[in-house]
């Protein structure tokens, strides 16, 4: 319904009130009807249901399948170490979901526990769930709105809407009607909304919606769409579900072999747990959840703070960033830039020396004695953001007040737009009055240019600045019963001062950084068109004419199909809802892009919820954002999300590394003994030995890995195409090649082991182990040789070679290990063997890389 369109007396009538309240009876049945005024939730989930879900994974169930048959068949240290795996990446995920529940909570926060209510004519105070439309409320300075609420009677009243528009300034409400039906939420100046905070005046109001009717119900709704997976999660998932039926199918197959080869049941369901064991990267979850760990605290020397793991990942992948202006792009604090006084714009900084009681001395004195910001005992600034920052123009000069005491003063009004003060100057007194400029240019006297003048001022806010006018009057003495049409006319020109909240310092160049990068900035701001243009256009967001600008009724009015055509063309959008910003998050997925979006209000949170990583203000932003998104910015700044976007790159490049070492390696596990008995050799390794390769000898090194330091290029390449596989960019050859040559020569290694009479299980234990170790030096660069890079520029990764080393002498020739993994102590010669073969693998990946840094130096370049 559009309440903003109707008269006061026709919202009465429509809504069956009147203007003393309801009667309690009509209130109670009202209640009765449309429920009590309070945000509802859906149907919550169970704690033990949500850590119940994190099992339903294939590959943990295969894994938890295993466990219990290791169980049956009396191998317990098996059943004991898969089940510890399961229960901590159950925990991980567990916690991040528990998290993302709390939105809600926090939303429902923000609804005020008391009313001030007129029921029978009688003024009482009651809990605000009881309201019902066509109450009538009394609104008064340093209260919250209570529910969506049509104002009777606006004295001087000012609401705070930044929790639904993002805007910090106060809102100057009115009582008429307004034509337009689809106006923005911070455009409908005769409502006030549940949510939002009176600032100054008093006000009277009819109740039009209550609870989840209200525009932060509709919020609270939208909250509860379900948040996309990140890339990784998408790449894993589909991995997870490929790998899994080939380990079953694997698995039954090698069992249905065995016995109808009339091998004992037991033995094969020994092999086939350990085919499963050693197919599935136990290690994987577990190392990725760590790295993503580590670079989140890393992150925070960044002034960023990762809420959910995935997030450093899914910066990688982003393609569009859409950010808030106000406090992300700008400042959040408006600043006097350019000041016009007889005749000519100055900026601020140039402005000459004027004497007190010439124009320009008149003008800044105006600034300061006109305004009703003050100064508190520590130095900080409180008041209105305009008069503030006319106040720290005039302090800037030296402007002083005790001069020019006030003595009275006409306040200001929504409908007049003007203020004036009167103040005691010398031996008689005069006034200072500032608003609108179009109104007090037709209350000044000798304004034979007006057109001209006009003018200035029309080009000023078609840049996107905020004018206000100034002028004076001098009066013998105090005027009595001070009226706006008599002392409000017959004033002086001053001047005028425009006004903006400049771009933060730094933004321009991150902006840059971003389209070199391959990701397209893109505004999404509360605030005037005209001013969110001239922003875009000084910080590099608008570059070219097929950038274009939209408002929130412009987008009202496309449908579906008409805004998926232009989606990609929109740099920037002003006067947008929330409903919208979900709307735009979901159009430019649609097209396939990976979207960061950034928030403070509590009308952010369901686009911060919906967006590929949600990026909260830890300085401005609400509870509602920051519990909403993946990500928060400490220092609420546009520059900073760059920097995350550079590290979480990095973090992606060694999440890939790390899964081609693991992978490789569990292909040749696999292999070993998958071939192992067709070729007639026995189970090379057992359960306990796969569980140890993978989750020790493979887990310390992987992590090691995430330390390398980024490449180049990092900040000049595109972003990675969100499709792409994990075994994309000869990733996938590489694993198959060294997997199986890993395979081939511990195979070999084992008949010849078995023929000398060696200790061949323990060889075989000890060669995967090593192979891996000169694996995951080789692969910290997939072009560099690891000479080139320096051997220890990652003292993390040597020092977890070093101890997965000592780790193996210890298991190796230590008696009470023996028991543990069924090893035996290796004669020296034969552990020299061991090194020997294993070594093997560090020089064929390093042969890889020369090969194919000869053959790209080959190619010619395309000038």
């Amino acid at each position: 319904m559009n309440w903003h369109t109707l008269s006061v007396d026709a919202t009465l009538e429509l809504l069956d009130t009147r203007r003393w309240g309801l009667s309690m009876p009509e209130a109670g049945a009202r209640l009765l009807k449309y429920g009590a005024n309070e945000l509802q939730e859906t149907k919550k989930n169970s704690v033990t249901g949500m850590f119940l879900r994190q099992f339903k994974d294939v590959m943990i169930l295969i894994l938890l399948v295993a466990a219990i048959i290791s169980g049956i068949i009396g191998d317990l240290t098996d059943t004991f170490v898969i089940l510890i795996v399961a229960f901590i990446n159950a925990v991980v995920g567990f916690i991040q979901e528990y998290r993302a529940e709390r939105a809600m909570q926090f939303l429902k926060q923000i609804a005020v526990t008391q009313a001030r209510v007129l029921r029978d004519g009688v003024e009482s105070w009651m809990p605000a769930t009881a309201l019902v439309p066509g109450d009538i409320i009394i609104l008064e300075s340093g209260n919250a709105v209570p529910a969506d609420v049509r104002l009777m009677e606006a004295m001087t009243l000012k609401v705070e809407e930044a929790a639904l528009t993002g805007e910090s300034h106060g809102i100057d409400k009115v009582t008429h009607s307004l034509e337009r039906n689809n106006l923005p939420v911070g455009d409908r100046r005769n409502m006030a909304f549940k949510g939002t905070f009176v600032t100054c005046g008093r006000g009277v109001a009819i109740v039009v919606a209550t609870g989840m009717q209200t525009e932060l119900g509709k919020i609270a709704q939208m909250l509860q769409e379900e948040e996309a997976p990140t890339p990784l999660q998408q790449r894993m998932a589909s991995f997870g579900k490929k790998l899994s039926v080939w380990v079953l199918f694997l698995c039954v197959l090698l069992f249905l072999m065995g016995w109808w080869r009339g091998e004992e049941v037991i033995k094969m369901l020994m092999i086939s747990i350990s085919l499963a064991v050693a197919a599935i990267p136990e290690a994987l979850p577990a190392v990725i959840t760590i790295s993503l760990a580590l670079a989140a605290r890393r992150m925070v020397r960044f002034n960023i703070l990762i809420r959910k793991l995935p997030a450093v990942e899914t910066l990688g992948s982003v393609t569009y960033i859409c950010t808030d202006k106000t406090g992300t792009l700008t400042q959040n604090k408006m600043h006097v830039e350019q000041i016009f006084i007889n005749g000519k714009w100055y900026k601020r900084k140039d402005l000459p020396s004027f004497k007190p009681d010439e124009y320009g001395g008149l003008m800044l004195q105006a600034f300061s004695s006109n305004n009703n910001a003050v100064m508190d005992t520590e130095g900080n600034m409180k008041g209105d953001s305009t008069e503030i920052a006319l106040l720290e123009a005039a302090n800037e000069r030296k402007v002083a007040t005790g001069d020019w005491p006030r003595m009275a003063e006409l306040t200001f009004d929504a409908d007049r737009k003007l203020m004036t003060t009167f103040h005691q100057h010398k031996n008689g007194i005069i006034s200072f009055t500032k608003g609108a400029p179009d109104i007090l240019l037709l209350r000044c006297d000798g304004m034979e240019d007006f057109q001209s003048i006009k003018k200035e001022v029309d080009d000023m806010a078609a840049n996107g600045f905020r004018v206000l006018g100034f002028a004076c009057r001098y009066w013998d003495e105090l005027p009595e019963s001070l009226q706006s049409d008599i002392h409000e006319a017959g004033l002086q020109f001053l001047g005028f001062a425009a006004i903006m909240d400049p771009p933060r310092e730094g933004v321009s160049e991150a902006v840059s950084q971003c389209k070199t990068a391959g990701i397209v900035p893109v505004m999404i701001t509360g605030d005037h068109p005209l001013t969110a243009k001239n922003i875009a256009l000084r910080i590099g967001i608008l570059g070219s004419e097929q950038d274009a600008v939209i408002t929130g009724a412009a987008l009202a009015a496309m449908d579906n199909d008409g805004f998926l055509a232009e989606v990609e063309r929109i740099k920037v959008y002003a006067r947008v809802s929330p409903e919208q910003k979900l709307q735009i998050v979901k159009a430019l997925q649609q097209k396939g892009h990976y979207v960061a979006m950034t928030g403070d209000g509590v009308n952010d949170a369901p686009s911060l919820k919906r967006a590929n990583i949600g990026i909260a203000m830890g300085i401005t932003g609400t509870d509602v954002s920051r519990e909403a998104a993946q990500m928060i910015l400490l220092d609420d700044n546009f520059a900073t999300i760059v920097r995350a976007v550079r590290e979480g790159r990095r973090i992606y490049d060694n999440i890939l590394k790390f899964i081609k070492y693991l992978m490789t390696t569990n292909l040749g596990e696999l292999l070993v003994v998958l071939l192992g008995p067709p070729l007639g050799l026995p189970i090379a390794l057992l359960p306990i030995h796969l569980l140890w390769i993978n989750l020790v000898s493979d887990g310390i090194p992987a992590i090691s890995l995430s330390f390398e330091k980024a490449e180049k290029n990092i900040m000049t390449r595109p972003p990675r195409p969100p499709q792409q596989s994990v075994f994309a960019g000869r990733r996938g050859t590489h694993m198959i090649w060294v997997g199986t040559l890993m395979a081939g020569t511990t195979l070999l290694l084992q008949g010849w082991a078995i023929r000398n009479g060696l200790h061949w299980q323990t060889i075989v234990f000890n060669v995967l182990c090593l192979s891996q170790m000169g694996h995951v030096l080789a692969v910290r660069s997939e072009q560099q040789s690891v000479f080139q890079s320096g051997l220890f520029s990652n003292k993390l990764l040597v020092s977890s070679v070093l101890i997965i080393l000592l780790l193996q002498i210890t298991i190796t020739f230590v008696p009470f290990f023996h028991r543990v993994f069924q090893t035996e102590a290796l004669t020296p010669g034969e552990f020299l063997l061991v090194g020997a073969v294993a070594s093997l693998v560090f020089f064929a990946v390093e042969l890889e890389k020369a090969v194919w840094r000869k053959r790209r130096r080959s190619q010619p370049s395309i000038v």
